[in-house]
């Protein structure tokens, strides 16, 4: 039986909360701009580049490789639809279709 495995490890999920940390961040940021409209340097300079920085780091997060061993499902019922799931079978043959002239 094929143990259920999760697509991210344990490193992911931690530069996910940090990526998200950023992006919290950046927005707040934004507006503690005291300038009219949020014309100063936090609303179009520093939010901004935080905000770059943080779906930065997301997206790293999402396609760097897991580290370690990727964590096993534990649950009863994903173990049981696991075992459930029937062998696949060989694949068919492929016949050539026959054109009369």
């Amino acid at each position: 039986m094929q143990e259920p495995r999760f697509a991210f490890g344990p490193r992911n999920y931690r530069l996910m909360f940090v990526g998200l940390a950023v992006l919290a961040a950046g927005f707040i940021t934004m507006t503690l701009d005291t300038a009219d409209y949020g014309e100063g340097f936090l609303g179009i300079t520093l939010g901004p580049i935080l905000l770059i920085v943080g779906f930065l780091i997301e997206f790293w997060a999402i396609m760097a490789k897991p580290g370690g061993p990727a964590p096993v499902a534990q649950d009863a019922a994903t173990r049981e639809t696991l075992a459930q799931q029937p062998t696949p079978a060989a694949p068919a043959t492929y016949v050539a279709p026959t054109y009369k002239r």
